[in-house]
């Protein structure tokens, strides 16, 4: 039988493979669109529709997804997710046709919702809250390690070694569902009751009633600081999907080559690694979190408006996509953390929260990726969207301004 210890890093190491794998599968998409567009005749419109599906799948199922997590545990909806995204995306390597390509993409995002939700349960359910830091930053740079894979070993090596994007899907997808089998051999075999972290506190959640939930989400709501930071999660989520979905494209479009632009993407994605784990740790010594919000904002657009020129030297671009990735990846820690620090939200109603914000931020999700293409089809350049997204995180720095610190 293994030690506690030795339980509970298997497990936090399985549960962040099983998030780099859903970003590999994520933004294999956004990695091959250019192929994809050409393959499927696509406009940008449809593009932007494309790389926004699984954002928008986001909005109708993440309020509820933590609440059924709860009730099934997480170690059984990361067993449902994977297998689910697995297959979807090895289904995508055999569509034909725009409809069907899109649809399963949507199923990848049906699966991705019980690992987001599922992995702050699962670290919940094996560490005690004190000590809930350090698990969360693993997973989180293991989301965002897949996401630069997806460009750079993707795109970079095993797309052109296995003959092109639909060999590659259908073989990352069958690696996931081997993946997905190793996830239920290790669950049943291996100490989860002895290793788990049990807080009584907590024991009723899963039986909460809907009414309770509407309750819940009606008095997270209320709360004047909870609006401010979904009006900061809409922008945050509009940046970090519009930029990272569209960033090769439009890098391409001021004349950087295909790979080269796939480095600068897995750039972006390292930016976001060193933001998640700086910024927090610098919010703690200021003692701010509002300031510090806004401060990243600030450089999300700072960096698009330096990607928004038509004759941009090459530092240029680096320089503005290393400021959106440093920006966003500062503000995504943040946004799960506010809440339980905000009078009248607190530990209670964290999961709620957080769900809220994914609910309506994921809007933001759907609209960067679907305003750059549609504003492209519109203008015959990216530069109009990416005005869009540098005003809404300008915007959006006041809200970050206004709240508690």
């Amino acid at each position: 039988m293994l030690p506690t210890l030795r339980t509970r890093t298997l497990l936090l190491a399985l549960g962040t493979l099983a998030y780099a794998s859903l970003m590999f599968v994520w933004f294999s998409v956004p990695a091959y669109l250019d192929a994809i567009v050409a393959d499927f005749a696509l406009s940008s419109t449809q593009a932007g529709v494309l790389t926004g599906a699984i954002p928008l799948t986001y909005v109708p199922v993440a309020l509820f997804s933590g609440v059924v997590t709860d009730r099934v545990g997480p170690y059984r909806a990361i067993g449902v997710g994977v297998p689910l995204f697995g297959a979807a995306h090895l289904g995508r390597s055999f569509a034909e046709s725009f409809p069907v390509l899109l649809a399963l993409t949507v199923v990848v995002g049906f699966g991705a919702t019980t690992i987001t939700f599922g992995l702050p349960k699962l670290v919940s359910d094996l560490y005690p809250p004190a000590a809930s830091g350090t698990p969360s930053s693993v997973y989180v740079v293991g989301s965002l390690a897949g996401t630069a894979a997806a460009f750079s070993l993707g795109r970079g090596v095993l797309g052109p070694a296995l003959g092109g994007w639909r060999p590659l899907f259908a073989a990352t997808g069958v690696a996931v569902l081997g993946y997905a089998l190793c996830w239920w051999a290790v669950v049943r075999t291996v100490p989860i009751e002895a290793a788990r972290h049990v807080d009584d506190s907590t024991s009723g959640d899963a039986s909460l009633s809907l009414a309770a939930l509407r309750r819940d989400v009606g008095r997270v709501f209320a709360n004047r600081s909870m609006r401010l930071l979904v009006v900061v999660g809409v922008v945050y989520l509009l940046v970090t999907h519009g930029v990272q979905n569209w960033l090769a494209p439009v890098l391409q479009s001021h004349g950087v080559a295909a790979p080269l632009a796939a480095t600068f993407v897995s750039g972006f994605v390292a930016a976001q690694a060193v933001g998640t784990l700086a910024v927090p740790a610098l919010s703690d010594r200021l003692g701010e979190r509002g300031a510090v919000i806004a401060g990243c904002l600030a450089l999300c657009a700072l960096g698009t408006l330096a990607l928004l020129p038509a004759r941009v030297p090459l530092a240029g671009l680096l320089v503005g996509a290393l400021l959106v990735g440093l920006g966003a990846g500062g503000v995504s820690p943040l946004v799960r953390m506010v809440p339980a620090e905000l009078d009248g939200v607190g530990p209670a109603l964290t999961g709620t929260a957080v769900g809220l914000v994914f609910a309506v931020g994921e809007l933001g999700g759907f609209l960067g990726p679907f305003l750059i293409g549609a504003l492209y089809d519109l203008t015959g350049t990216y530069a109009a969207g990416l005005a869009v997204i540098a005003l809404a995180c300008a915007l959006a720095v006041e809200a970050g301004r206004r709240l508690p610190a």
